[in-house]
């Protein structure tokens, strides 16, 4: 199992404040991630946050934050990206 990790300079509780889920949490980031910016397009995950049913993933050697759907199998869909963190957890 990858390690559980949080993006540099944010607590858990201040990603929990800005996003409005008290239940946010580091997921593992041993899994698919799919679907932006091109339809089947695989990112490698450094950091995924959860937010029930959402999630924002970063990339390895990318600095956008990116949104999707966590799926019953443990994998990530992305729709969307964001450039600023703080901004992708207001978005949520």
């Amino acid at each position: 199992m990858t390690a559980k990790q949080l993006p540099a300079g944010w607590t858990l509780e201040e990603i929990r404040n800005v996003s409005g889920d008290r239940e946010a949490t580091p997921l593992d980031t041993d899994r698919v991630v799919m679907g932006w910016p091109a339809e089947g397009e695989r990112l490698h995950p450094e950091i995924v946050l959860g937010f029930h049913e959402l999630c924002l993933v970063k990339a390895v050697n990318d600095d956008d934050w990116y949104r999707g759907s966590l799926n019953d199998d443990g994998s990530v869909t992305c729709w969307s990206a964001y450039d600023d963190l703080y901004e992708a957890l207001r978005g949520l």
